[in-house]
């Protein structure tokens, strides 16, 4: 026999803005700690989380919540890279800002195809949000 037990649903509209932000850092933190770890480098796999983290938080992000989905990305991309070459090169300045420099610079199509779309969408939903100029003029 068939067990006929229902899967859990999701319910509710999606994610707030504090999970977008958690999720979207742990797994930007995650593969790019595993990516700098074992390739000495940040590349392909790191650039291709940043997309999908992107594109996650605009799909299960609840309304008004892309501006998050578009921010955070870069900035948890940043911190994780600059504190893991913190740990690597320790405080030399020089070391430390080509390090940084250069694995920012080895993502940056991704980052800009991601933060292009991330943003997209906010100003779309923004928008969509006001109300059109015929609308207000038929008002008045």
């Amino acid at each position: 026999m068939k067990d006929k037990r229902k899967l859990p649903v999701m319910t509710g509209p999606g994610l707030k803005k504090e999970g977008i932000v958690v999720l979207q850092t742990l797994f930007i933190a995650l593969f790019t700690f595993l990516e700098l770890t074992f390739r000495n480098g940040a590349g392909f796999l790191s650039g291709i989380v940043l997309i999908a983290v992107t594109y996650g938080g605009v799909a299960y992000g609840r309304p008004g919540t892309r501006y998050v989905s578009a921010v955070t990305p870069p900035l948890a991309y940043a911190a994780t890279t600059l504190t893991y070459t913190i740990f690597n090169v320790g405080l030399s300045i020089s070391r430390l800002g080509v390090d940084f420099i250069a694995s920012l610079a080895s993502v940056a199509p991704y980052l800009l195809i991601a933060s292009i779309y991330g943003w997209f969408q906010f100003l779309n939903e923004k928008a969509k949000s006001r109300p059109s100029k015929a609308r207000v003029a038929a008002k008045a």
